[in-house]
């Protein structure tokens, strides 16, 4: 029983990419995509949003 191969959106250029052992640059269509992710990583634009802490600023329980 074989397999039919998934086929995915790119997170990058939001094209098809095969998501399978194949391709070994999945998620990403292509080694393009898949760089172009890890400079947008490495250049902070993307970020995991800081959630507002409920403390005083200074105060620290001891």
């Amino acid at each position: 029983m074989s397999q039919v191969p998934k086929q995915v959106t790119c997170p990058t250029c939001g094209g098809p990419s095969l998501y399978a052992p194949t391709n070994r640059y999945r998620p990403f269509c292509s080694e393009r995509c898949k760089q172009m992710d890890l400079g947008a990583w490495a250049s902070e634009q993307f970020k995991v949003p800081e959630q507002a802490s409920d403390r005083q600023p200074g105060f620290e329980e001891h």
